[in-house]
């Protein structure tokens, strides 16, 4: 299964190269994707499981009982006839088609993950990712507001619910004791309440059921063949599926159904209604899929067996007829130019195959025989037998199904009276095929109804309450279902006769638009967001940290003074060695120097003083590494610090606030902290954990327990941190750039000096100095060379990728300092994105490797080779690891360097 998700990120990956180099007709070759998991799911994929985060028991675990084998030949089924159907749905040069082929690929390629992950947060992760990935597809058109709008609306509806969804997996995971969905439902844990509500929050906006159903019908301003994937066969599923796949364990208890059914059952009526209104035959598909769902919620939400076996009868048919629809719609958009029902005549003559395979999906739709729309309709009528009040609602929506079911094929294929015929465009048969064929499929696997339901019976069988004897037939005999299934069409016929009535009444019964009601809502949001952060953000960072000191301090006194009495059991002790105690007073005695400050440069080496005796404290305590670090960076962000108050000409703002105050807010704040440190280390009951970092650094292989904490111990938290510093560094840069570009590597060089310089560009001669121009041309290489020493004895010695890193950008920062912004360029002959993007991607690699030789992420590997003439040699993936951080921390030094150097020296020179 993973290589099969590795398969459409490559595809994804190669999209727009393959448009650009193939044109549409790549649409065709990315169709391979899907198309071969559509051939896995019919050799019978295998369960299997790697390990992910093993202390919090996650695992990248995937499994396909029936319910995923259907899910997924759906998914991968649908999604291949959608990407052929799409090579000439879109025209020859159309704009962005690059950009729709990656991102339709990549989510076909998370919805399959979604339906088989046997991890709940493994499944949040791809339910995530489809989120992002429909965002995309249905804002394909950026330059229309109307995409724009219904991308955001569709994105914050379902993030919202995907994060409420996220807290019920937790609290599920904890209950349960495991995250393995498989294993919660072969034994239920007891949950509570809200854990459920929280997961039918997120089903329930996932599938845009009542009161989170106005993101479907907005995001019908995606292309036609987003519509009929993610909007009939796939996205929109995923909320069904889901309670689908929890019913087992979960559809017994009582909230379960009193929040779904009632819900689904009004959203079935609601969508219905509407669609009997609307003109536009796309949006009418919406309204009536919002109603479909609905049907597909109340039938798995009533969480027994034998509206289980009706409910995935239903899945089956919905995401054939459904999708047969929205791709014969883009038929006749393309073919007539228009899809508004008022002025479409005789497309079912002129376009007779069309118009057959929207003949039987709408047969199926309405549930007529001998289709699968049927073969589900009889079965859910049969099981609802018993629940009147939800049994008279479906059957209400069943009529308004039959009555705007009648009104799509009217308004699409019917000739109308004085009206001419529509002029048309022949339709190209690579659009008009995948329509006949899953038009076909719902006639083709009807018959087959009694092998469906033995192929299903494991998991219907799961469900505590089996429900009475339901079964699929394509013929059950004269009935209930069959004579409720008669009145419905008979409803939904007089429905349709009185159209223009009822379409009148609808209208007349409006009250609000729901698209207009969320964007109300969401403007009323960002006002008072936009007046609370006006009464707490003034703007000054004093501000912020004098309130931020003033809180610390105050609940910390708080806690200690009203608090129950603590007892310290051990003594304490000023210091244990003599230097401590001396650099406490250099400490000090810095602090007092920047209150004394007049000036910010001043400021700034008071408090990089600070910071080196930070650094020999921890030298003091043994740690060379943290001093190290500390050193080098504490002199780094002293240089950033230079450059940066070059443009700042006045002298410090005298503070609003007395010193004596300020004094005191420190002082407390102060206290508060060392006190609680020394009450938190004497509370600790446990042993230290760093007892048991030897053994561990040991086995890792590492004679360097600080760097065996950072890349094997607390990798995921190393990569974390990188990607932290590579956003942090390309959002503050971003804000010094007025334009897109500041120097160019490949940027002419200043005329050469007379002479021999010693660098090959340099400053102006007013702003030379020779002295540091030889100790830069001196120790440029040497520091290079200590950099990647630093680098390599990192595992085993003091140093590693951060401290090289920041070795190698002190030696640049000498270099521009001594040069200028030319000599920049040429230290470093490579743009800083390359060198940041190059170095997280060595890290990420880093972890796929683990997995690649059959552990889990970020599994170190390690091996002893035999070299002649030099020995053993240790080789260790951890090295990559570090070197993926040591360029990451060059890229980051060279662009801030790019952006408060070298810009502000061109704005300077500008100026």
């Amino acid at each position: 299964m993973e290589w099969l998700l590795i398969l459409h990120a490559a595809a994804a990956f190669c999209a727009p190269w393959l448009v650009r180099r193939f044109g549409r007709d790549a649409l065709l070759l990315l169709a391979a994707a899907p198309a071969a998991g559509f051939v896995y799911t019919l050799l019978g994929p295998e369960a299997s499981v790697r390990p992910w985060a093993p202390a919090l028991g996650i695992s990248l675990a995937f499994r396909a009982d029936a319910l995923g084998l259907l899910m997924m030949a759906l998914v991968t089924g649908v999604g291949a006839l959608v990407m052929v159907y799409s090579s000439r749905y879109f025209y020859r040069g159309d704009e962005g088609l690059g950009r729709f082929g990656a991102a339709m690929t990549a989510f076909a390629g998370a919805m399959l993950g979604l339906v088989t992950a046997d991890d709940l947060l493994l499944l949040y992760v791809f339910w995530e990712l489809t989120t992002v990935f429909s965002y995309l597809l249905i804002g394909h058109h950026p330059e229309s507001r109307s995409s724009r709008r219904a991308g955001m609306q569709a994105l914050v509806v379902t993030t919202l619910g995907g994060l409420a969804m996220l807290a019920g997996f937790v609290m599920i995971g904890q209950s349960a004791g495991t995250y393995q969905i498989s294993a919660i439902l072969a034994d239920p844990p007891e949950v509570g309440p809200v854990a459920l509500v929280l997961v039918l929050v997120g089903a329930l906006s996932k599938s845009a059921i009542f009161p989170f159903s106005a993101w479907l019908p907005a995001a019908m301003a995606a292309p036609t063949p987003v519509s009929a994937y993610l909007h009939a066969a796939a996205m929109v599923k995923a909320g069904v599926y889901l309670l689908a796949r929890l019913g087992p364990a979960f559809g017994d208890a009582t909230v379960w159904r009193a929040v779904a059914v009632p819900l689904g059952a009004l959203t079935m009526l609601l969508g219905g209604w509407r669609a009997l209104r609307e003109t536009d035959l796309k949006r009418l598909l919406a309204y009536g899929t919002v109603g479909q769902l609905g049907f597909l919620i109340v039938l798995f939400g009533a969480g027994t067996g034998a509206t289980a076996l009706a409910g995935v009868a239903m899945l089956l048919g919905h995401a054939l007829f459904k999708a047969t629809l929205f791709l014969v719609v883009g038929v006749v958009d393309r073919a007539a130019g228009r899809r508004d029902l008022r002025g479409l005549s005789g497309l079912g003559r002129s376009m007779p195959w069309t118009c057959a395979a929207a003949v039987l999906a709408g047969a199926s739709m309405v549930g007529l025989p001998p289709l699968v729309g049927f073969v589900g309709k009889e079965a859910a009528l049969e099981a609802l037998l018993a629940d009147p009040f939800v049994l008279a609602a479906v059957v209400a929506g069943s009529a308004l199904t039959a009555a705007y079911t009648l009104r799509f094929l009217w308004g699409a294929f019917a000739d109308k009276p004085h009206r001419k015929r529509s002029k048309l465009k022949r339709p190209l048969v690579l659009m008009v095929a995948p329509a006949v064929l899953l038009a076909g499929l719902g006639l083709v696997l009807a018959p087959l109804a009694g092998t469906f339901e033995t192929a299903m019976s494991g998991y219907t069988a799961s469900f505590p309450d089996p429900g009475h004897g339901t079964h699929l037939a394509l013929w059950s005999g004269v009935g209930a279902p069959l004579l409720l299934s008669a009145a419905t069409l008979v409803v939904g016929v007089l429905l349709f006769l009185a159209r223009e009535p009822v379409a009148r009444l609808g209208s007349a019964m409006h009250i609000t638009d729901s698209g207009v009601a969320f964007w109300n809502a969401l403007r009323r949001t960002d006002l008072a967001a936009l007046q609370l952060t006006g009464i707490v953000q003034r703007g000054s960072v004093p501000d912020y940290v004098l309130l931020t000191l003033a809180t610390l301090a105050g609940i910390g006194t708080l806690a200690l003074s009203y608090g129950p009495p603590l007892a310290l059991d051990a003594p304490v002790t000023g210091w244990q060695r003599p230097e401590q105690p001396l650099l406490a007073v250099l400490i000090a005695a810095a602090v007092v120097l920047a209150l004394r400050a007049h000036s910010y440069l001043l400021l700034a080496i008071s408090c990089g003083m600070t910071g080196y005796g930070v650094a020999l404290l921890f030298l003091a305590h043994g740690s060379p590494d943290l001093a190290l670090t500390q050193f080098l960076a504490e002199t780094l962000s002293m240089v950033i610090f230079v450059l940066v108050l070059r443009r700042v000409s006045n002298p410090p703002v005298p503070a609003r606030l007395p010193f004596a105050l300020r004094l005191g807010i420190g002082l407390v704040t102060g206290a508060v902290v060392v006190v609680a440190g020394i009450l938190a280390m004497d509370a600790r009951q446990a042993p230290p954990v760093g007892d048991l970092m030897a053994g561990a650094a040991e086995r890792a292989g590492a004679g360097n327990i600080v760097s065996a904490l950072l890349l094997d111990i607390r990798a995921w938290d190393t990569m974390g941190e990188s990607t932290v510093i590579l956003v942090l560094t390309l959002g503050v840069t971003s804000l010094v750039y007025l334009r897109r570009t500041s120097y160019a590597i490949d940027r002419r060089p200043a005329p050469p000096r007379p002479g021999r310089p010693w660098l090959a560009s340099a400053l102006p001669e007013e702003h030379r100095s020779l002295a540091f121009e030889v100790a830069a041309r001196l120790t440029f290489h040497t520091v290079l060379l200590l950099s990647v020493f630093l680098l390599f004895v990192g595992h085993g010695r003091v140093g590693g990728g951060f401290a090289g890193g920041i070795v190698a950008g002190l030696a640049i920062t000498v270099r521009y300092l001594a040069g200028g912004r030319d000599e920049l360029a040429r230290a470093v002959p490579v743009h800083p994105g390359v060198l940041l993007g190059v170095g997280l991607t060595m890290s990420v690699g880093t972890a796929l490797i683990g997995m690649a030789f059959g552990g889990e992420a970020l599994r170190m590997l390690a091996a002893d080779v035999a070299v002649p003439l030099v020995g053993t040699l240790h080789l260790s993936t951890v090295l990559l690891f570090d070197l993926g951080i040591y360029l990451t921390v060059v890229g980051m030094v060279q662009d801030v360097l790019r952006a408060l150097g070298a810009e502000v020296d061109e704005q300077i020179e500008a100026r």
